[in-house]
């Protein structure tokens, strides 16, 4: 079965193509970084216009890409949230449409999901497996038991982590995309420099919260020493209390689940400290760890169209009622 992929769910514009037995044949990705960095964040209506510029040329490239027709298509998978729902219908609703003209049928993807698949694009990971899914938008554990079933562990109490990066840079005074300009400036600085508390929560518990890291750095840079400091320093030390929680809480739901694999998602997952330390923390615990390549971690279609060859060829298919939402389904 080869799958027409498209996601819209933020601020990029993607379509892929995948093949059961070929493989990922094209992915295209429209960033729209350029324009939302003056406001040093997304704006939804800036988004969705954004989408509508980009979202056949975007699709037209990735099935030119993929040297692939409409009669090659066998089916159409398309992001339906959770996300900015006026991004998620542009994509939705060209994607229900092209589906309806094709007469081919159509899959809507849950965005997280997604992410915790899109691994499988580059490595066959034995199931069950703990994935940690951290972005902009979202930081969960999930216990993963094979393609039909996905279990919450737990989830942030307030901010993302990728939200906390980018309300971080933005109090340092470091560019948009936040979580790309602190990993950036963190190579160049000592992380041990400063300390920045973590929020473990009550013990065992899976969940996380980082309004008050986000609350101490505010704190700190107001303060003689913060306005004295050098931001590689502020920026590796803030980066490292973020890696920290994330790590030792997804080790700790490993051990806990007893299950040796642990797999990064997200577009925060491409964070070099996340990553480095991930590997360490996970070696020491032997537990194996999986990272996708850094372009699979941030939003693409590639693994909208991989899971939806999967629903697709189990017989999974969505009707015309399916809309978008907004909200993540998996919760406590």
């Amino acid at each position: 079965m080869r799958v027409l992929g498209i996601e819209s769910s933020c601020d990029e514009t993607a379509a892929a193509v995948y093949d059961v037995s070929a493989g990922l044949l094209s992915s295209v990705v429209s960033s729209q970084d350029s324009v939302h960095g003056a406001y040093g964040g997304v704006v939804p209506e800036l988004a969705s216009r954004e989408h509508l510029k980009s979202i056949v040329p975007v699709v037209g490239k990735a099935l030119s890409d993929a040297s692939t027709g409409r009669d090659a298509i066998d089916g159409i998978a398309v992001t339906a949230g959770p996300g900015l729902i006026g991004s998620l219908l542009v994509g939705l609703c060209f994607a229900k449409s092209l589906a309806f003209a094709w007469g081919k049928p159509l899959y809507g993807a849950d965005h997280l999901e997604a992410h915790v698949r899109a691994v499988f694009l580059e490595s066959d990971v034995p199931f069950p497996y703990i994935a940690l899914l951290v972005s902009g938008g979202h930081t969960s554990l999930f216990r993963v038991e094979g393609w039909g079933e996905m279990n919450f562990l737990g989830g942030t109490r307030d901010d993302a982590a990728g939200e906390a990066f980018d309300k971080a840079a933005k109090m340092m005074g470091l560019p948009y995309p936040g979580g790309v300009a602190i990993d950036r400036a963190g190579r160049e600085g000592d992380a041990a420099r400063f300390h920045f508390p973590r929020a473990w929560l009550s013990r065992g518990s899976a969940d996380f919260s980082f309004s008050g890291l986000k609350t101490a750095l505010r704190t700190f840079l107001v303060s003689p020493s913060g306005a004295a400091a050098r931001m590689e320093d502020v920026a590796a030390s803030f980066q490292e209390a973020v890696a920290d929680v994330l790590v030792g809480k997804a080790i700790e739901a490993a051990e806990r689940e007893r299950v040796p694999r642990l797999v990064l998602a997200g577009g925060v997952s491409a964070n070099s400290r996340l990553r480095e330390l991930a590997k360490l923390r996970g070696a020491a615990a032997g537990i194996t760890t999986f990272l996708p390549s850094k372009a699979l971690c941030t939003d693409n279609a590639a693994m909208v169209a991989l899971l939806g060859e999967r629903r697709l060829s189990a017989g999974v298919f969505s009707g015309p009622e399916l809309t978008a939402y907004a909200a993540s389904r998996f919760t406590h």
